[in-house]
């Protein structure tokens, strides 16, 4: 699921992200893959689960960072890509 982080304390080690459902989840520190903090707006993708106080999200990951790293590799694909499509017109 996607959401955004609402508040996050990195003194306490915990925040909350809003989901695209409108729930709110509690998050702490050692849910978040790469094991770095969030901060207010941070775009990220995670499981929801029911914990024992409410709505909490597991397995977070900043989601700018995994489509900053695909549309790198995209864009040196595509040029790649476009060379050989333009190889292979010449060629017919």
């Amino acid at each position: 699921m996607k959401g955004n982080v609402k508040a996050f304390f990195d003194e306490k080690r915990f925040g909350f992200i809003v989901g695209e459902d409108g729930k709110e989840y509690f998050v702490h520190q050692t849910e978040i893959k790469d094991g770095s903090t969030l901060k207010e707006g941070d775009e990220v993708t995670f499981d929801g689960e029911e914990g024992e106080k409410g709505p909490k999200a597991v397995n977070v990951s900043k989601a700018g960072e995994a489509s900053e790293d695909s549309s790198d590799e995209s864009s040196d694909d595509s040029g790649d890509e476009s060379s050989d499509e333009s190889e292979e017109k010449e060629a017919a």
